[in-house]
Order: structure tokens, then C-alpha cells, then sequence
């Protein structure tokens, strides 16, 4: 059986360019780095220059690994991918509202990627095993078919994915990261890679009677940046039903304005799917509002729920570890001799002396939002400090975080209930 490629992706320092250099010696170097420090590397964390990338720290801000790195591996089992990322941020892009106004509203906001805004987001979302590397496998295969001028009449390939669940599970963190993605795997064939995410709700609430007509104005914006073959567009719609809402349950007295920009996004769709370099990323909190016809069009419907109790373990592993790399947790003892030992070892470990409690908090963690779970550590430490305002705010011993964090899941699950109970 061939061994699994490692996929290595380095972020370059912006005053560098790998092709500066001989690509060779690049790639020897860094195959020395991975050998020297192969057991401090985990696969799928975001590693800076401060704390792993000695060698390399003149030129490298971060890399990342797809796999753990085996004992015996050679730089044919890497494949490398370079890349310098943007850090302005995102630009507003302005419609204008109608003939009768003045007044602009802010349709969409657009990155340029690879974007800092994104570094580490990828390894950063914790789902049920397989699922992003699922939805990654297919946006890179429906972009491989497009680029062979598939047959779309003989192979439907709308190049669209619905990503659909309860709020707060990732959803749009998820097509962020999967845009950053193609757009580092991508980068040889695309001299620009735009992720344009759709404003929905400024667009259709204020200017309704208007909607079918700034609809038609967007995706003209959308079509100038498509008709550059040397570039990607990534067009992110957060809660498509606030477009695509379904046109059987509008009633009669409703303004037909409803039915008409329902047809003109349907119809600009359709329109846009010619241009093999754009992908459509949508999501959904409310899949019954969704018209059927598009949900037809959409390529993969996956479902995003609440994470597993692997992926809490996971979740709360790499929480803490970010708390030890800053300071707030200190670890003491053997586990702070051990490199990163204990992230394995605190999850698996039973002999491992925070492993019973770290159990604990996963167990009460159960059936929470990825979104609520990364807001328990913050919890916690209030929780610390209105116990001992004489404690220090840094250098918190592992044991009693874990602990105030199980405190934490209790007290947020309490008032969650009485809240929903007025």
C-alpha cells in the first residue's frame, strides 16, 4: 500500500519568495527540520516561528501538517505548498439601492486569498471524523472536472455545497477555511483567489421592493471578477434561506417582489455556473425555509451537528494547549517536561493525572455548540478570579482549570434552561 503523501503548507514571510531560492535546497531543509523535531509536530496544528521553526524562522511564519510524521520519510513523500498570505482584511463592496435612492448598502465584503484573516482556521474546527476533508476532497474534484470541460448535460457539476445544522456549529467558519484552502492548493493555477461573502440580510430587508434588481447588480459584480480565467471566485452566502426561501409558502398577499427575487438569484445562478473558475459556498440554519429548486442545484448537503465527544475532547485539548503556549495555564511537574505529551496523554491516557477530570468536562460538554464550547475557557477564568482575586491571572495550575471549566459548562447550562423557560 503506498504511503499517504504528507501535505506540508509553510506561510511565508511577505519580504520572502521561495522563488528566491532553489526549490531543492528549500525542500531539504525543511525535510531536516521535520526529521529533528518530528515528535513535537502533530498533524493539522498551526505551528509559528516561536515555537517550533528554528532553521526556518528567517523566512517562515507558520506550517502545518496533514499527517503525523513517520519515522522514516523522505521529501518524495512531501508535497509542499508555499504561500504569503493578505493582510488587509476585507473590502466592503457597495450597491447602490435603486434608482430612487442614493444610498448605497454593503452587498458583500471581499478578501483576497490566502488571507491572515484565515491562517489556522482549518486546523482551528474540530467536526466528526472525515467531514472537512470530505467537503475539501469535493470542492478540489468539482474544480478538476470543471477544469476538464466536463459535460455538465452528461455530468451534473454545479460546483455548489450547502453546509446546513443548528446555529453556532461552524457552518461559515467552515467555507472560510475551505476557500483558504483551495486557495493555497490552488495558487499555481489562479493568480487571484476572491472569497465574496453575500451580505443577505442589509441586501433584501431595507430595499425589499428593490431586491430582484440589486440581486441582478451583485452577480454583474460576481460575473467582472468570473471573466478573469486567472482568477477564482469563492462566493460565500451565510443563510441562504434569507435568498433562496422557499416560493410555495408565500402567500397570495404577499408582494410578488418575494417571487421575483427568489427567480432572479435562481436565475443569476444558473447563469454564473459557466464559469468553471467559480464556487458557491452556502449555509443554512433553517433548511425546511429553503426553496426545493435550490437545494436541487447544490452538489452536497452536509449536515454540521454538534460535535462529538471526540471532537469535544479534541476542541477542549487544543483550547488548552493555546492557554499553556500564552501563559494562562502552567503546567507542572512531569507533564511540563514532556513537550506536547500531554495533549495525547490528558484525552487517552487513564493513568494521566488530569484525565479523569478533563472526562468529566468533555461528558458535561455534551450536545453544546462548537460556538459555546470555545467560549467556556474565558468562563472559567472570571470564574477563578471572583473565587481568589488574589490569584494570579496567569500561570494557572492544569488541575484547577480543567475544573473551573467543568464549573463553568454547569453554570452556562443552568442558565441556558432558565432562559428558556421565560
Amino acid at each position: 500500500m503506498e504511503k499517504p503523501k504528507i501535505l506540508v503548507e509553510i506561510q511565508l514571510k511577505e519580504s520572502f519568495s521561495v522563488k528566491k531560492v532553489d526549490i531543492s535546497i528549500f525542500r531539504d531543509q525543511l525535510v531536516n527540520t521535520l526529521i529533528r523535531q518530528k515528535r513535537k509536530i502533530k498533524k493539522n496544528i498551526l505551528y509559528s516561528e516561536e515555537n517550533i521553526i528554528d532553521d526556518l524562522q528567517e523566512y517562515v511564519l507558520s506550517l502545518v501538517v496533514s499527517e503525523n510524521i513517520p519515522e522514516n520519510f523522505s521529501s518524495q513523500d512531501i508535497v509542499l505548498y508555499t504561500y504569503t498570505s493578505n493582510n488587509h482584511g476585507p473590502e466592503e463592496e457597495p450597491l447602490n439601492a435603486g434608482s430612487d435612492s442614493s444610498e448605497d448598502v454593503t452587498a458583500s465584503n471581499h478578501w483576497i486569498l490566502p488571507s491572515t484573516d484565515f491562517v489556522g482556521l482549518w486546523e482551528s474546527l474540530i467536526f466528526q471524523d472525515g467531514v472537512k476533508d470530505q467537503i475539501l476532497k469535493f470542492v478540489e474534484t468539482a474544480m478538476i472536472f470543471s477544469e476538464c470541460k466536463i459535460n455538465t448535460n452528461l455530468i451534473s457539476c454545479n460546483r455548489i455545497v450547502l453546509l446546513h445544522g443548528p446555529p453556532g456549529m461552524g457552518k461559515t467558519s467552515l467555507c472560510r477555511a475551505v476557500a483558504q484552502k483551495i486557495s493555497i492548493r490552488f495558487q499555481k493555477k489562479y493568480n487571484f483567489i476572491h472569497l465574496i461573502e453575500i451580505n443577505s440580510h442589509s441586501l433584501f430587508s431595507k430595499w425589499f421592493s428593490e431586491s430582484g434588481k440589486l440581486v441582478q447588480k451583485l452577480f454583474n459584480q460576481l460575473r467582472d471578477l468570473a471573466e478573469c480565467s486567472s482568477s477564482m471566485v469563492c462566493i460565500l452566502i451565510d443563510e441562504i434561506e434569507s435568498i433562496a426561501f422557499t416560493r410555495g409558502a408565500i402567500s397570495n398577499k404577499e408582494p410578488t417582489d418575494s417571487v421575483r427575487a427568489v427567480n432572479a438569484f435562481l436565475t443569476q445562478l444558473d447563469q454564473i455556473r459557466k464559469y468553471t473558475n467559480v464556487l458557491v459556498l452556502a449555509t443554512s440554519n433553517l433548511t425546511s425555509s429553503i426553496d426545493v429548486a435550490f437545494l436541487d442545484r447544490a452538489d452536497i448537503k452536509q449536515f454540521i451537528g454538534p460535535p462529538s465527544d471526540a471532537a469535544i475532547s479534541t476542541i477542549y485539548a487544543t483550547m488548552l494547549m493555546e492557554l499553556v503556549r500564552v501563559g494562562i495555564i502552567e503546567l507542572l511537574g512531569d507533564e511540563s517536561t514532556g513537550g506536547l505529551g500531554w495533549f495525547t496523554e490528558i484525552q487517552d491516557d487513564p493513568t494521566y493525572p488530569a484525565h479523569a477530570d478533563f472526562i468529566t468536562l468533555c461528558q458535561l460538554s455534551r450536545g453544546l455548540s462548537g460556538r459555546t464550547l470555545r467560549k467556556i475557557p474565558m468562563l472559567a477564568h472570571t470564574y477563578i478570579m471572583e473565587e481568589d482575586e488574589t490569584c494570579s491571572k496567569v500561570g494557572i495550575d492544569l488541575f484547577k482549570f480543567i475544573k473551573a471549566m467543568s464549573f463553568a459548562v454547569v453554570k452556562h447550562t443552568s442558565d441556558t434552561e432558565s432562559l428558556n423557560k421565560h
